[in-house]
């Protein structure tokens, strides 16, 4: 497995605060995902999560899990935009 680069970072709220994290890899998408996701176990998020997964084995381009990142993102209302 490798670390996918995105074109350019997906920014996301997380957290009680609000803290902003600027996602640009799918690595840091990935862990996101497992451990601190607001709407876990959506359909969007699953397939965000199934994604960037198959972006760090190469099975898709690393943009089309940025992609779905940002509509499970847009979806958990935590993307910046």
């Amino acid at each position: 497995m490798q670390t996918a680069w995105f074109s350019k970072p997906v920014a996301v709220s997380v957290g009680v605060t609000g803290s902003i994290h600027h996602l640009s890899n799918t690595q840091q998408a990935i862990d996101l995902l497992t451990t601190h996701w607001r709407d876990a176990g959506s359909p969007k998020h699953r397939s965000a999560l199934r994604a960037c997964q198959r972006a760090t084995s190469g099975d898709v381009a690393p943009d089309v899990a940025r992609a779905a990142l940002v509509e499970a993102a847009r979806e958990a209302h935590i993307l910046i935009e």
